[in-house]
């Protein structure tokens, strides 16, 4: 498909995982890309522009590069994040300020830097990365679970606010993706293979979202193609937030 064919677009946390998957598709698909993370390691091919979501001018900074190099923006993919594990209790102010600076308030930075540019663009979309977790309750996921609630519900204030602009916002709320942060949490389990088999067996579908299905519906968001789709909160999850299966 060549759908982005003439479109610029800007992946953050595109170094690795979900955001590396959506990046290659989105290139594949004819757009012009620019991934921004903390770091990379010179393998994508694409523009790799280095900032880190937590500070504004590094933000700003990066955004402007992007549209430099690009000549614009008409897609801005907010997947840079964090994880964070454990009840209520288990984490320190210090540790929710970190988590919700990265998911939701760096989410806010770079939609902040892109508005002007998304609003010259005759396509212009933004699509979040939210997860299921801000529709399910799931155990040990308290504070990943509250920022990732706010990325879902900021994502449907920003449609509201920027449909009449032509600007469409949508987010995707992946399952348990194989993405590295699952990879490294089970690498921390006392017995990896037990833990595994506990993340795929919670969904239905009884194995893990791959990073390509979850990139494959940031895509089709993204698209001009989906030009009367905003305000939608897509699931990729497995089934994991709506069917029950017998045990």
């Amino acid at each position: 498909m060549s759908d982005f064919d003439g479109l610029a677009a800007i992946v953050t946390g595109g170094a690795s995982g979900l955001g590396a998957a959506t990046a290659r598709m989105l290139r594949d698909r004819g757009a012009r890309v620019a991934v921004v993370d903390r770091t990379h390691d010179g393998s994508s091919g694409l523009l790799e522009i280095t900032a880190d979501i937590t500070d504004r001018s590094a933000v700003e900074a990066g955004v402007a590069e992007a549209v430099s190099s690009l000549g614009g923006i008409d897609v801005l993919v907010n997947n840079a994040g964090v994880g964070a594990t454990g009840d209520i209790a288990a984490n320190d102010d210090a540790e929710w300020a970190r988590v919700l600076d990265v998911n939701v308030i760096g989410l806010a930075r770079v939609s902040s830097a892109a508005l002007p540019h998304l609003r010259r663009s005759a396509h212009a979309a933004i699509v979040n990365t939210s997860s299921i977790v801000a529709a399910v309750g799931v155990p040990q996921r308290a504070l990943y679970s509250a920022s990732k609630g706010a990325v879902s519900a900021v994502t449907l204030a920003m449609a509201a606010d920027h449909v009449r602009e032509g600007i469409r916002v949508n987010a995707v709320l992946p399952g348990t993706a194989d993405t590295p942060w699952v990879g490294r949490l089970l690498d921390a389990a006392d017995d990896p293979e037990v833990a595994g088999a506990a993340l795929r067996a919670r969904q239905p579908m009884a194995r893990l979202v791959t990073a390509e299905e979850v990139a494959h519906a940031i895509v089709y968001l993204a698209s001009p193609l989906s030009g009367s789709t905003t305000g939608t909160l897509l699931t990729v999850d497995g089934g994991m937030g709506s069917i029950r299966v017998p045990s």
